[in-house]
């Protein structure tokens, strides 16, 4: 029996290292010096609870690098994705814009605007727009973007947190980008549009 117990204990050991091995090849430890401006403002995000630890903080950093194609960034105020220049504008100035456009206007100012983005989208990232299966990707690349939150349920597209206040771009720029035509259902955010049937 004790010659069992000792077999199985080896075994064990033998398994344990097994999946040891395997943990150091799937991740490798990475040392990052920070200064300690930088360390302050990590722990006190941390401290805040806007971030639940400095790892996941650094996966966050990773994912948001990844999805905006941070790095063409050239250099402070001049962003690159792929042909198109990007731009961190407040909402307020996007809204004075409006202000000064006639509203008769909204719609195919909209319209424009998809296009431009249907453009980009397609140049870059390979991405055909009015293709309804690929909409998820086209919504996912809108949110990173900031344009809100995109959901497609049936013949409904649900936009929450918009960037555009006025459904009546929203709607022209989802019609130039999708190559579709929107009823709007909703004009006050969370906006509902219904794709039209042809």
């Amino acid at each position: 029996m004790l010659k069992d117990i000792t077999t199985m204990q080896g075994e064990d050991e033998k398994k344990i290292e097994e999946m040891l091995k395997k943990n150091k090849k799937s991740a490798e430890r990475t040392t990052i010096i920070l200064e300690k401006e930088e360390r302050e403002f990590i722990d006190s995000l941390i401290r805040e609870g806007k971030e639940p630890g400095i790892k996941p903080l650094i996966s966050k950093m990773l994912d948001v690098y990844r999805s905006m194609m941070i790095y063409d960034w050239r250099f402070p105020g001049e962003y690159y994705c792929g042909i198109s220049r990007v731009a961190f504008v407040n909402v307020e100035l996007i809204n004075i814009l409006i202000q000064y456009i006639s509203e008769e206007k909204w719609r195919e100012i909209g319209r424009k605007m998809g296009e431009a983005a249907k453009i980009s989208m397609e140049a870059t990232l390979g991405i055909q727009t009015a293709n309804r299966e690929k909409w998820q990707e086209v919504f996912k690349r809108l949110r990173v973007q900031g344009f809100g939150d995109f959901y497609l349920r049936d013949k409904y597209i649900l936009i929450k947190a918009p960037f555009i206040s006025e459904p009546e771009i929203l709607a022209g720029f989802l019609e130039g980008l999708l190559g579709i035509e929107l009823d709007i259902k909703t004009f006050t955010p969370p906006f509902v549009f219904e794709v039209r049937e042809h």
